[in-house]
């Protein structure tokens, strides 16, 4: 299922109305959809490079806007939440970090967590449902999801601007290490700063 879902979204890119598209499926990851936006941004930037701030304005919008929409199903549909939590095997995270909020430790993890869900080939969707779980901070919620999904997209859709199949051939293979290690050490430097300024 996922493999043809995949192959499905890699057609739409080529699609005369690929932005609609890419933005319906942008909107769709950050709440329910399990194919991540980058598969089509990547052929679509190499197709029309000269639309690549638009590509990625585009994906970062609606990502934001489809993570609010998993904010408020976390918030308001508990049952319908969970069931894309459990789908995903993080029951157990949830419960961990509520203790650990209750406690006043966790909010500082929770924001570097939320990050690196936004940045990194984490499951978004299950950290913008379990916000709206956890009653986390709407606007603090909304400002991370757009820093953390602008830097991503952005990142993508320059990369694929400046180095077409190169960059696609990357992606398919060492994206997610090295998206996974870049956002670990954004976080560690964020975290640094912090403790300095502190």
């Amino acid at each position: 299922m996922f493999n043809e879902l995949y192959e499905k979204s890699l057609k739409l890119a080529a699609h005369k109305r690929s932005k609609i598209f890419l933005a319906l499926m942008s909107f769709a990851e950050s709440s329910f959809f399990p194919i991540p936006p980058d598969v089509m941004i990547v052929p679509m930037v190499i197709a029309k490079k000269n639309d690549y701030l638009k590509v990625f304005l585009i994906a970062t919008l609606f990502s934001v806007l489809g993570g609010v929409l998993g904010y408020f199903i976390g918030l308001y549909f508990f049952e319908i939440g969970m069931s894309v939590v459990e789908f995903y095997g993080y029951e157990e995270k949830l419960i961990n970090l509520k203790e650990s909020l209750s406690k006043g430790s966790g909010l500082y993890i929770w924001l570097a967590t939320l990050f690196l869900a936004g940045f990194t080939p984490l499951p978004f969707k299950v950290f913008t449902i379990t916000s709206g779980m956890i009653g986390f901070n709407l606007f603090i919620f909304f400002l991370i999801c757009l820093i953390s999904r602008g830097l991503r997209f952005f990142i993508v859709s320059y990369l694929s601007y400046k180095f077409g199949d190169t960059f696609n051939r990357f992606m398919k293979t060492n994206a997610a290490k090295w998206f996974t290690l870049l956002g670990v050490l954004i976080v560690l430097i964020f975290a640094v700063i912090y403790f300095i300024v502190k």
